[in-house]
């Protein structure tokens, strides 16, 4: 078994949907996917603001990272925030998660980032126990809120 990890390159948006919806379906979320291959296109090959590694065995992807770049007023550097991470079932435990965050580490390294931060579901325990692991902690004191644009009405 050969594990490689590449970058997405242009013509690589319907596969980072399909991934996106791969995640979505094991989160018991699918019915939120909204994206598209022309939003995927214009936010990480047009833009640049959004960034995907693939996890690759034998050149076939089954695992993917998509990731950004933030910044902490804090300590004052950039940070690197994982929005997905997701591997095949039939291909976990095999490191490939793992490798995809050491990739991401390297990234973070590499810019001076001072955080790699994400959020998990409270009910996926196989991933928190694989986090924790690793040694990340959880943010229990900050609470997540979210709104749509344009929704502020004071």
């Amino acid at each position: 078994m050969n594990i490689t990890y590449r970058e997405a390159g242009k013509g690589d948006a319907p596969l980072i949907v399909e991934f996106i919806r791969a995640i979505a379906d094991y989160e018991k979320l699918s019915d939120e996917v909204k994206v598209t291959d022309a939003d995927i296109d214009r936010w990480v090959f047009e833009e640049n603001l959004v960034n995907v590694i693939f996890a690759q065995v034998d050149g076939k992807d089954v695992g993917f990272a998509l990731y950004f770049y933030n910044f902490s007023t804090f300590t004052g550097q950039p940070g690197l925030y994982l929005e997905d991470l997701f591997v095949y079932p039939e291909w976990r435990g095999h490191g490939l998660g793992l490798g995809l965050l050491k990739q991401l580490d390297a990234k973070a390294v590499e810019k001076g980032c001072k955080r790699m931060e994400w959020v998990c579901l409270d009910w996926n325990t196989p991933s928190i126990g694989f986090y924790r692991g690793l040694g990340a902690r959880p943010m229990d004191e900050w609470t997540l809120y979210r709104i749509a644009p344009g929704k502020i009405s004071k």
